[in-house]
């Protein structure tokens, strides 16, 4: 069996613990909340993030770092990308030599606009052919529940995204590999502001055609910014992009487009915010998305918006209005 580290008991974390689990892994979680991993342990169940759903008994939890990272082969970060740097910080000193790392995580590093893999690396001082990211259209809930599903595993080592493919093959998870670590992180990142957008239109009572709108320009908004950055296209088209972006844009477990929701419906961002309790990785990576682009000299209007709709509380309506008085161009611009 291989053992496999998941530092991180949000819903995401834990329903990919049951992945790895059916997959034959002997799987150890990592969290900071005791009663998570007290019922983890002792009734098969995270009831803060997956009420009602039952864990592999190959599935066990720890608040105890060192412990989760014992002997693990494979380590699996699921944590909020911006608490990602801190917490490496004191877990890199316990990471067993030559592990794996994988993440999870779909953000960009606000101050840095770094990408996940790139922090990993930095902080560990890993190589590239170590780390690893996991994508797709994945909402949490469904996994957890056995629906069929398919993700991207990235790795610009061809070897270790097939060894980390066959970790994480179930009946029901079909993993597919690749070596664009770039556009698959992007991919991910980036459509949670997409997302955010689109719950904004949704909550102002617009209609399948301003969403669908929205999602095609946010996928050429995301396809702008990987090829600036060296990505490959044809990623964008793939299960990490179009697959992920429709998942997140269109369903109502999203956590990013329900936030967008209760924007567009008139609530301050305050208010969202106390109502949210799990992350919305979009609000907070939109303006390192944004700098990011402007690095790089690429037009991203949904980003920007939206990140002026987080920073300075530009209203939905106001966007929309600027976003459609916009010069006209080609598509293909």
């Amino acid at each position: 069996m291989t053992r496999v580290a998941v530092l991180g008991t949000g819903s995401w974390g834990t329903a990919f613990s049951m992945v790895l689990a059916d997959a034959g892994g002997d799987v150890v979680l990592w969290g900071r909340r005791s009663e998570i991993v007290v019922a983890v342990n002792t009734r098969h169940e995270n009831p803060a993030y997956l009420p009602g759903i039952a864990l592999p008994e190959t599935v066990s939890a720890t608040t105890d770092p060192g412990q989760a990272l014992e002997r693990a082969e494979v380590v699996v970060l699921a944590v909020p990308s911006q608490t990602l740097r801190a917490n490496l910080v004191s877990w890199t000193p316990l990471l067993p030599d030559d592990c794996m790392l994988v993440s999870l995580i779909k953000g960009i590093e606000l101050g840095t606009s770094k990408r996940m893999s790139e922090v990993i690396a930095e902080v560990t001082g890993a190589s590239d052919e170590r780390i690893a990211v996991v994508s797709g259209p994945n909402l949490a809930k469904e996994i957890a529940q056995r629906q069929p599903a398919a993700s991207v595993v990235a790795c610009v080592d061809d070897a270790v995204a097939e060894k980390l493919q066959q970790v994480c093959l179930t009946p029901t998870f079909r993993p597919y590999t690749n070596t664009d670590v770039v556009g698959v992180e992007l991919g991910g990142a980036v459509k949670n502001v997409i997302a955010l957008a689109v719950g904004m239109a949704k909550g102002m009572g617009m209609g399948d055609n301003s969403q669908a709108s929205i999602i095609t320009r946010g996928l050429a908004e995301i396809t702008r910014l990987g090829l600036a950055l060296g990505a490959d296209a044809a990623t964008f088209a793939g299960l990490a992009g179009v697959g992920d972006l429709v998942a997140t844009c269109m369903s109502p477990l999203s956590r990013n487009r329900t936030f967008g929701e209760n924007l567009g419906r008139g609530q301050s961002l305050d208010e969202v915010v106390a109502a949210t309790w799990q992350t919305a990785e979009g609000v907070k990576s939109a303006e390192s998305i944004l700098a990011l682009a402007q690095a790089h000299g690429v037009d991203m209007p949904i980003v920007e918006h939206v990140a002026a709709a987080v920073r300075d509380g530009l209203p939905p309506a106001d966007i929309v209005r600027r976003i459609m008085s916009r010069s006209t161009k080609a598509e293909t611009d």
